[in-house]
């Protein structure tokens, strides 16, 4: 949901090399018995990378159901998408692929239906909300797999030394603590504004929500050079990066880099999701959330982002197979995930088990801002290559003419929007 943080040192390294996960090598022998599954990584450590709760699931699946192998590669998030194409184009296949968007796929007519490898039992646990999510056309391809909203974190103790009595609710008020940040060296960055590679669609639609504008109109229509998105971009240059309140170069600034200032004690303020939550419990930090600030007011809507599984016809395994797999995984997997970094779960059980166990009050102001959250237009065939590009050269806009960046992204959008039809 590109709701992930980055691994780092050797973790990453480990990753970006395509290093098997789990579960033999990476030859199946063609008797479809061996799935192989490529995920996304979304450790910050060695500790919590990926790859460990991909190891116990292959191994206790590959124990109750004899004569399975799982075969796991484990993959950074700003290098899955590419290493993916390249398996695709290469026609080496997964069986399952765990990322952040499915539509393109479908369009190329590469994966199952979801009915297709779902038993209905688990496909009745998927929170309805987000398997509609995973539909094109009306019929559901992406398997959701984690969930998150989005809210403004802030660093107490950083606003009470610059004097700042309340968090921000607006776009001014925001700009006003962060000046005051500034002025008293309370902190390194007032407000971390991360429009690198890695995550710039996410940052970009909090911002555009908040002035009426997005990335489509009610019809569908790419609207990315839109008045009001036009006009958030001018004000994020004109009162945040040319005052130096946050990061001289936002379009090479990555949301990993943001999260582990604010864990560090370094930022005042920044949009985040749940998994800042722990990073900034192990940083130390007194840390407050509340919606975040739009231009007149707190966002009514706030960015939603779901990640997803898909399965693909072509891969190696026998459908059934790749059926047995999905229905352990989310019938007795979930919520392990889920618990390794404080997402929100799309699966019923998983959720009931967080809101009543006692362990989850961190995210209940995240919970509560979920069911009106807005998504990027995943069902679009063409959404992933838009959201490629922009995260190319969309954080430009903050620095650069913002008519001209944004007015060549939707060239781009109606261009790639119109190639899938």
């Amino acid at each position: 949901m590109r709701n992930r943080v980055m691994a780092t040192g050797a973790a990453t390294l480990a990753m970006a090399l395509g290093l098997s996960a789990c579960g033999g090598d990476s030859g199946s022998d063609g008797d479809g018995k061996t799935i192989k599954v490529v995920a996304a990584d979304y450790g910050d450590k060695a500790s919590n990378a990926s790859k460990l709760y991909w190891k116990d699931v292959a191994d206790e699946f590959e124990k109750a159901n004899d004569g399975y192998q799982v075969d796991v590669q484990v993959i950074n998030w700003n290098d899955i998408d590419k290493q993916v194409k390249n398996m695709i184009q290469a026609g080496d296949m997964p069986d399952l692929l765990q990322t952040g968007g499915y539509a393109d796929k479908v369009a190329d007519d590469l994966l199952y239906k979801a009915d297709d490898v779902l038993s209905p039992k688990t496909k009745d646990l998927l929170i309805p909300s987000f398997a509609e999510a995973g539909e094109v056309d009306g019929t559901q391809y992406g398997i959701p797999w984690v969930s998150s909203s989005r809210v403004l974190f802030y660093n107490k103790d950083i606003l009470k030394k610059a004097g700042v009595d309340e968090p921000p609710t607006t776009w001014d008020e925001l700009a006003d603590a962060a000046k005051k940040i500034k002025s008293k060296k309370a902190a390194d960055t007032p407000y971390a504004l991360p429009l690198g590679p890695e995550e710039t669609q996410g940052e970009t639609m909090m911002w555009e929500l908040g002035n009426g504008g997005g990335y489509t109109d009610d019809s569908g229509k790419y609207t990315i050079d839109s008045p009001q998105n036009v006009e958030t971009f001018q004000w994020l240059s004109k009162n945040l990066v040319k005052p130096g309140l946050t990061y001289p170069n936002p379009a090479s600034t990555d949301r990993k880099t943001a999260f582990a200032d604010f864990a560090a004690g370094k930022v005042g303020m920044l949009n985040g999701h749940p998994s800042l939550i722990q990073m900034a419990k192990d940083g130390k930090v007194d840390y407050g959330v509340v919606p975040i600030p739009g231009k007149e007011g707190p966002l009514e809507s706030t960015l939603g982002v779901a990640d997803w599984m898909m399965a693909f016809k072509d891969g190696g395994a026998e459908q059934e197979g790749v059926k047995k797999f999905l229905d352990f995984t989310y019938q007795k997997k979930m919520l392990a995930f889920d618990e390794m970094y404080n997402l929100m779960p799309v699966t019923t059980d998983a959720l009931k088990e967080m809101q009543t166990n006692g362990k989850h009050k961190d995210l209940e102001p995240l919970f509560e801002v979920l069911p009106d959250a807005k998504f990027y237009p995943l069902g679009d065939p063409a959404w992933d290559v838009i959201s490629a590009e922009i995260k190319k050269t969309g954080g430009k806009a903050a620095t650069d003419d913002p008519k001209s960046v944004l007015g060549d992204l939707q060239k781009k959008a109606e261009t790639a929007a119109a190639d899938v039809k």
